[in-house]
């Protein structure tokens, strides 16, 4: 007997868009609308009564908290962005740490042997895989061009009946910076990031899924590999954040950090963008901690598949003048 969907499946009429069929980074995982909805997902089927989070996130992850009413305490970062954990965390509650930028696995994996109720906000470590029964959250956005998606490792049978979130409508700024470039679709971008604000928790739209479906996620991790390490070795000197990659990671960013605020600004003048991670940690801490002196001085330097190595000698060349410029 014919599966009912083949029987009504479409034949003739318009051509779709092609997309390259292929097979997700994470086909096993729960798939999602977005991280933030990830972390409620968490949130509602453990039934945690308290989160610990680090000063040095995005703001967008409170939305689960503030919605569910679920209380949440700040804790701090050291100079090697692992977690200051000087307090005890008690049988209910959970404790969120991001692997940041994608080099802190070792942190993560020490961790999930000394942290009880762990969460991994693997946001920004797309490629890091999960560790078994650790609840563990991805971005798909962050390294692919969708305009929403995430996946959820949780460690729980339980799962919540969701409808099917749709995503044609948040495709704007992706086909628009094709054709004029993404400084003529940045509007469009910025708008997307507000219109997934406070949305419900859905599954994975089945356009999102189909072109996670056609990425060559090997091709991407070879060169953000080779990117990432161009930059370390020409950078490495004037770097004040020295943290060893570990040699399996795929970074999401290089992260520069660099005791001058106008490092950022004069390379966005050389049309090199580096967005601010995150403009929220000044209004969470003062200016005599660390989380604050990132957020004011850390530069990430894009090292994605759509860069070269020629990419990253003209970002090399260019931060050299900046700091020349800026020190004589």
């Amino acid at each position: 007997m014919k599966d009912q969907k083949e029987l009504q499946k479409t034949i003739g009429g318009f051509f779709q868009l092609q997309l390259s069929n292929g097979e997700e980074y994470y086909p096993s995982l729960i798939k999602l609308n977005t991280s933030r909805n990830a972390l409620e997902y968490i949130l509602r089927v453990k039934g945690y009564t308290k989160i610990y989070i680090p000063y040095f996130t995005c703001d967008t992850i409170l939305e689960p908290m503030l919605k569910l009413a679920v209380p949440y305490e700040f804790y701090t970062l050291d100079k090697q962005l692992d977690p200051i954990v000087d307090f005890e965390i008690g049988y209910a509650e959970c404790f969120l740490y991001t692997n940041y930028f994608g080099i802190k696995q070792h942190t993560v994996e020490k961790l999930s042997k000394n942290i009880k109720n762990l969460i991994v906000d693997n946001s920004q470590a797309f490629f890091s895989k999960p560790i078994d029964k650790i609840d563990t959250i991805y971005s798909c956005r962050k390294f692919f061009g969708v305009s929403d998606g995430a996946y959820l490792q949780l460690n729980s049978s339980l799962r919540l009946n969701i409808e099917t979130d749709i995503s044609f409508d948040r495709l704007l700024h992706l086909i628009k910076s094709i054709d004029v470039g993404s400084e003529n679709s940045y509007g469009d971008f910025v708008e997307n990031d507000k219109s997934l604000e406070n949305n419900d928790i859905k599954k994975m739209s089945v356009l999102t899924q189909k072109i996670l479906s056609g990425i060559n996620y090997k091709n991407s991790e070879k060169i953000r590999k080779q990117n990432y390490n161009h930059l370390q070795e020409n950078l490495a000197l004037i770097n004040e954040l020295d943290i060893e990659m570990p040699v399996d990671a795929v970074p999401m960013v290089y992260p520069l950090l660099i005791s001058n605020d106008k490092v950022k600004t004069k390379l966005i003048a050389n049309k090199i963008f580096v967005p601010t991670y995150w403009p929220n940690v000044f209004k969470w801490t003062n200016e005599h901690m660390f989380e604050n002196h990132l957020a004011k001085h850390l530069v990430p330097l894009p090292i994605d598949h759509r860069y070269t190595i020629k990419d990253m000698e003209r970002i090399v060349c260019v931060l050299k003048d900046i700091i020349h410029e800026l020190t004589s």
